[in-house]
């Protein structure tokens, strides 16, 4: 393999109903970050029907250019049509690096492409740079439970390929850009449709995602039972819209929970911009979901829980007691600000 044609980021572009996931401009803003240090482009690559749309806001969080793969046969992903149709662009293409969301959609996908291309794959990246002496990709995912972070190197076959955790990388403000649109000529073998999508059933939840919340209030196993997540519930309700409640992986697995309620390694990767954690002691796999939030609010009887360390704020004590004064001065607050 000679390396050296290969060139440029490419980046998946996951989109569902014909709108593109989040982790997808996320991803797209990181690779022009990756781009920019390679000196080279950023493609983003779409699989679907009726996707022209989409290039717009591609260009606009940082693509360069957008590979539009555009067939009936791609409208709803099945495994088979999709790994064949972006197998067969970066045979054509030979792009230097592709990057997938690790969702459960490019967890299926990237596995099967970086074995058709004859390359590696490293899952569930919380960190990619480029080494600036050989411009090789460092790829860095928690390793061992998370007690340590491996880097990991693709140094001599290409193009090197991650998934990336949704909420790791930050997407860029929307800028004025439009991205060179390619309609790539889709050619899906009929034996690679093995599969018949009878029914598609969603699953319709009221609960916002936590993902997107501005702020969220989290407990852990402190709170003791599943009874007292009303005390977060109660405080999340008092900060309004654009609030919600999440758990660390104990309360996951003793069933307090929902599980896309969890914060972590094993969970979704938060950012808002005040994070609350309540009852909870701060293991290295909770704080790699949630220590990038803006500001970090503590509440812990045992004051040398490792969540302090990363905390703006701590109140030491316990969180049942001190929840239901929180969530009182909050709404007090609130109430003398509409009130002004």
């Amino acid at each position: 393999m000679n390396i050296q044609e290969y060139k440029g980021v490419f980046v998946f572009a996951q989109q569902e109903d014909n709108k593109l996931t989040s982790v997808s401009l996320e991803l797209v803003s990181k690779g022009k970050e990756l781009a920019a240090d390679l000196n080279t482009e950023v493609t983003a690559v779409v699989l679907g029907s009726d996707i022209g749309a989409m290039a717009e806001k591609l260009g606009r969080y940082g693509a360069d250019n957008v590979i539009l793969a555009d067939d009936p046969a791609l409208k709803v992903y099945m495994t088979e049509p999709y790994t064949c149709v972006l197998t067969e662009i970066i045979q054509a293409k030979k792009p230097e690096i592709v990057l997938y969301g690790a969702t459960a959609i490019g967890r299926d996908l990237a596995p099967r492409v970086s074995a058709r291309v004859h390359t590696g794959l490293t899952a569930d990246c919380t960190g990619l740079e480029i080494d600036p002496e050989t411009k090789n990709l460092r790829m860095t995912r928690p390793a061992f439970g998370g007690n340590i972070m491996a880097t990991i190197i693709c140094p001599d076959f290409r193009p090197q390929m991650a998934t990336v955790r949704p909420g790791v990388m930050q997407r860029i403000s929307p800028i004025e850009s439009h991205a060179k649109v390619e309609n790539y000529p889709v050619n899906v073998p009929k034996e690679s449709v093995n599969v018949e999508i009878l029914d598609i059933i969603k699953k319709v939840s009221d609960k916002m995602d936590i993902q997107d919340a501005k702020i969220l209030v989290s407990g852990g196993r402190g709170m003791g039972c599943p009874e007292n997540f009303s005390l977060l519930e109660d405080l999340a309700e008092a900060f309004g819209g654009g609030t919600t409640v999440s758990s660390s992986r104990a309360c996951v697995d003793a069933g307090w929970v929902e599980k896309d309620r969890q914060v972590g390694q094993t969970g979704k990767t938060v950012r808002p911009d005040l994070y609350i954690a309540c009852g909870l002691s701060g293991a290295i796999q909770h704080l790699a979901g949630m220590e990038d939030s803006e500001v970090i609010i503590a509440i812990n009887k045992d004051e040398t829980a490792p969540i302090f360390e990363v905390a703006d704020f701590g109140v030491v004590g316990d969180v049942t007691k001190i929840l239901p004064m929180f969530t009182e001065q909050v709404k007090r607050s609130i109430a003398e600000r509409k009130d002004a």
